[in-house]
């Protein structure tokens, strides 16, 4: 065979595509040869190393793993990762790829075990290589083949005798496969997954076909085991299939017909059927469940579902795609804690055993082909290959080969045939392969908006507008009516929205509530689910999360990697305690009457096994205790109020909540693994108390001895500016409508000609001056300062009065009333309006900080349903949310005390008044702590670059803009924008 890595042909010399049970699963034998193998790199697929080179005194690299990372996180001696979202980093001319292409060749002797079985077949498999490859037996040449994210069998029958034998295997890191494996991730390379040799007997079981329905109308169970032999073995007989715990039994190919319990990502049930013939038996985990489409509502078992999960691609922050089997089982650990129940695996089959994980723990799982063209897309998706006939037979073979290895899991509910890959003639052609190995799961391809091929209509990032009209049925017709018929016939899902990075998603909550109000929309997956940091070492040796350009890539898209819920080390990011709230199968939600709204969201269970506990508090202190005898049915809700008899106090310091949360009572068999005590299944709260109004101040300033005024622990100079404030020098005080910006921000999305981030600029948010125009003292005391705050280059500005007024009975404290109104033309949104207050102290990060407000982590204003009112703690350095790129973080809502406490024993108190933005009243103020700038915050590239510089920055807002997700989606929604208008708000300081 000749060596071409640009042949656009089907993998040569390898086993036919077949099922493959878990491992440990068959008894037949097998052998890993994972480990260390000898390895070179050479810059060209020509290498000229002969397949018979045993590689003695070559490197060692770890199998699975891949060569990039080979040193990570300290040194790159085989080259380093390259990041691209959708360009290809080389010239598009396919199938060529440049001469300089680095290959790997790979060496490992082994041997058959003493105990390896006599005749029947031996079958060398690998899971995963990137991205082409040739296998050598001790020097021949025996098959090439890719596909990076599926598996390759060779048959190594009749070659293994005693001794040790050499293993050969020859890695390109381009190839024409590169065209289509174009997934938005780093390029890596290598023997990622595992390799095995495996004994196949005669009379084996060589294939395994397992179809178990379910019907929910009578309760039973139908189950059919196909199978294919290895070679028939003389005398042969049908396999035989059990089910022990049903005490059923039947011959391959037969149907057994029998009552069960049906399988559910809520209730993920499984049964051992046995497969057994004379030689072999495999034992697999089976659930019986049936996936409909019935009125244009996507059905498991009878039942309508609603799919909220994530994008998932494979990765680690040290090895790649090597995926472990612990960082898998974490993956879908975090997934259950955080309310998830479907994952897409983006953009290929992932490693089996997530799969297998899947199956038990509860996921329902959209199982895509490994294809992605996005490449062709600034081309016009001139010469995809998925509109090629030359590539027909390989993208055919890629979902032949994923549906052949999955087709058992009763996890997977649809077939995707790829993402980003554009249309063309191959998609019909892959949905027909697909329907033709299996007709039993729909089928799915975002790329085909038409749906001519497909059975549910999918979109990525589609506006919470369109998403309505969606669900109505009322989108904008397609020219064809009889394809614009049969699309409004099926399911809707956002196979992506929702996008994850940085501080967000935003909005999160507005696509849930349409998800739940119409019956079409299937659900969706949040984009994504990890940051792909990759861990390295700068010169100091401080690890950090590199991402796109941090390995001096001439190409790259920077950030784009960093666009998950977790960050690179897993640490759910705020983003993913919002999902968890909105995703809550227990949804408690307070309404405009004063009572909460319950909602039973699972589809399969009652609420019997969650206790809903209420408590009514104050701050730090628990006023009351109970509990509600409520259970509902699937799909109930009920309406909700504190009992009649609650005594309720007076007005205090603090409002007063009731917060009412579903908790898990004690896990059942599918549960038992991952639920936590006090497992928390939604929560929701009312505010039964306001909090008693700050009374009038009445005080009156006083001249400074060294000149300027004082007014309780504020102090003035003569301009009115303050210069002090419990003891501490102060460095600025002023208006602020600016923020360090987050992701978000930097895009434009939802039809904007501009980003955010862009507006905010051109408005000179980033550059704002404070000009004094006046100070006096009023009749009745207070310290009275005009200012105007604006930007440079513009007319737009703020005009700003500061009222401080000592209070009479407190001589520590000081009243501070603010009324700023916008001039000039403000026709975008602001990033916040408030102030800006910076304190001497020299040890931020230290500071301590107890506050009454939402809690206990950020909120903006369209990501706060994860947010509960009630007294929290926090130091300064806690409050930080370091994201994998800095930027705007750490808010928190509606608050309306805060107390720092510094290193040296003084503290500060901010409690806060009316509050109203334009006519709105907010509640509370909204807090940030800092202990760099918002300058030093947008100009730092990793978190590690922040340092404290001896300033604490708090950040007192009426309010702030949301979040959005114009990263990749659609920006800002008007319910949580804000634009320029009047403020007033009344906050009171007191030294500590």
């Amino acid at each position: 065979m000749p060596l071409d890595h640009e042949s656009v042909a089907p993998p040569d010399g390898v086993v036919a595509p077949r099922f493959r049970p878990p491992a440990g699963a068959s008894s037949a034998a097998a052998v890993s040869l994972d480990g260390e193998w000898r390895f070179r790199l050479f810059p060209h697929p020509d290498t000229g190393v002969d397949r018979a080179e045993p590689g003695d005194g070559w490197d060692r690299l770890a199998v699975p793993g891949h060569w990039q990372l080979a040193g990570a996180p300290h040194s790159w001696p085989y080259g380093v990762p390259e990041y691209t979202n959708v360009l290809y980093p080389f010239p598009v001319e396919p199938p060529h790829v440049p001469d300089d292409n680095p290959t790997g060749e790979y060496r490992t002797t082994f041997s058959l075990p003493a105990e390896w079985p006599d005749g029947g077949r031996t079958v060398l498999r690998f899971e995963g290589v990137d991205s082409w490859f040739q296998v050598a037996l001790d020097g021949e040449l025996l098959a090439t083949s890719h596909g990076s994210r599926l598996p390759t069998e060779v048959d190594l029958t009749g070659r293994l005798g005693p001794g040790d034998h050499l293993l050969a295997v020859r890695v390109t890191k381009w190839s024409a496969m590169s065209y289509v494996e174009d997934q938005d991730q780093w390029w890596l390379s290598g023997i990622f997954r595992g390799v095995t040799l495996e004994h196949r007997p005669d009379g084996g079981i060589d294939d395994v076909r397992v179809r178990a329905d379910y019907d929910h109308t009578t309760g039973v169970g139908t189950l059919r085991v196909d199978t294919a032999a290895v070679v028939a073995a003389p005398g042969a007989v049908a396999a035989r299939v059990a089910v022990p715990e049903l005490g059923v039994e039947a011959v391959a190919g037969e149907e057994l017909r029998v009552p069960v319990e049906p399988w559910s990502a809520e209730r993920p049930r499984l049964y051992d059927v046995v497969v057994e013939t004379g030689t072999e038996t495999v034992t697999l985990a089976v659930g019986f469940r049936t996936v409909s489409i019935t009125d244009g509502v996507f059905l498991v078992n009878g039942r309508p579902v609603k799919l909220r999960g994530a994008n998932r691609h494979e990765f680690d922050p040290l090895r790649g795609r090597a995926v472990t089997p612990e960082r898998m089982l974490e993956d879908v650990l975090l997934m259950k804690r955080h309310h998830l129940n479907a994952v897409r695996t983006s953009h290929y089959p992932p490693h089996p055993h997530f799969l297998d994980l899947c199956d038990r723990y509860g996921l329902y799982v959209v199982d895509e082909n490994d294809l992605e063209t996005h490449g062709f897309l600034d081309e016009g998706w001139s010469g995809n290959p998925v509109d090629d006939p030359e590539w027909t037979d390989v993208l055919v073979d890629r979902v032949t080969r994923m549906v052949r290895r999955d087709g058992h899991h009763a996890s997977i509910i649809l077939w995707s045939l790829g993402n980003e890959a554009g249309g063309g003639r191959n998609v019909r052609a892959m949905a027909d392969a697909v329907r033709g190995l299996d007709p039993s799961r729909p089928v799915h391809y975002e790329g085909d908006w038409s749906s001519d091929h497909v059975d549910v209509y999918s979109r990525m990032y589609a506006p919470t507008e369109e998403v309505a009209l969606i669900g109505q049925g009322v989108e904008p017709p397609l020219e064809r009516a009889n394809a614009d018929a049969r699309r409004r016939a099926m399911p809707f899902v956002l196979c992506e929205y929702a996008h994850a990075m940085g501080n967000g998603p935003g909005g999160l909550a507005d696509y849930d509530a349409l998800f739940d109000r119409y019956p079409r929309l299937l659900g969706g997956f949040v984009w994504e689910w990890i940051d792909h940091g990759l861990t390295r070492a700068d010169a100091d040796g401080t690890l950090f999360a590199a991402y796109g350009g941090d390995f001096g890539e001439r190409i790259h898209d920077g950030t784009f990697i960093a666009d998950g819920l977790l960050l690179p080390d897993r640490t759910p990011s705020p983003g993913l305690r919002e999902t968890a709230a909105v995703f809550a199968p227990v949804r408690i939600d307070a309404r405009p009457d004063g009572t909460l709204l319950v909602r039973n969201r699972y589809a399969f269970r009652d609420t019997s096994h969650a206790e809903l506990r209420w408590t009514l508090h104050r701050g730090e202190d628990e006023l009351a205790t109970g509990k509600l005898d409520l259970v509902l049915d699937a799909g109930d809700e009920a309406v909700v109020r504190p009992p009649a008899d609650l005594p309720l106090p007076e007005p205090g310091e603090a409002p007063v909540w009731w917060t009412l949360r579903a908790v898990q009572q004690s896990p059942d068999t599918f549960e038992e693994s991952w639920l936590e005590p006090g497992f928390v299944l939604g929560a929701g709260q009312l505010r039964v108390v306001d909090r008693a109004p700050l009374p009038a101040p009445a005080g009156r300033v006083t001249a400074h001895p060294e000149g300027g005024y004082q007014a309780g622990p504020a102090r003035f100079d003569a301009r009115g500016d303050l210069v002090a404030l419990a003891g501490r020098a102060v460095h600025t005080f002023r208006v602020d409508a600016w923020r360090a910006p987050t992701d978000n921000d930097r895009a434009a999305g939802g039809g904007q000609e501009r980003s955010d981030l862009e507006n905010w600029r051109h408005a000179g948010l980033h550059l704002l001056a404070e000009r004094k125009a006046g100070v006096h003292v009023g009749e009745d005391g207070a310290l009275e300062i005009d200012a105007r705050v604006a930007g440079p280059t513009t007319r737009a500005g703020f005009a700003a009065r500061y009222r401080w007024q000592p209070v009479t009975d407190t001589p520590d404290a000081v009243d501070l009333l603010i009324d700023v109104r916008p001039e000039g033309r403000w026709p975008q949104s602001v990033a916040r309006l408030g102030v800006v207050l910076v304190l001497d102290e020299p040890r931020a990060m230290d500071a301590g900080v107890r506050w009454t407000g939402l809690g206990p982590d950020e909120s903006y204003a369209d990501s706060r349903t994860a947010a509960l009112g009630g007294a929290w703690r926090h130091t300064v350095a806690d409050w930080q949310t370091r994201y994998t790129h800095p930027q705007e973080n750490g808010a928190r809502r509606g608050v309306t005390s805060a107390v720092l406490s510094f290193a040296d024993g003084s503290g500060l108190r901010v409690d806060a008044g009316e509050v109203t933005v334009g006519a709105r009243p907010q509640d509370g103020v909204e807090l940030s702590l800092r202990p760099w700038s918002d300058d030093a915050l947008d100009r730092a590239a990793h978190p590690h670059e922040l340092m404290p510089d001896g300033l604490l920055r708090l950040h007192l807002d009426a309010a702030q803009h949301g979040v959005g997700s114009a990263a990749c989606g659609p920006g800002v929604l008007p319910n949580a924008q804000l634009h320029a208008a009047p403020v007033l708000m009344r906050l009171r300081l007191t030294a500590l």
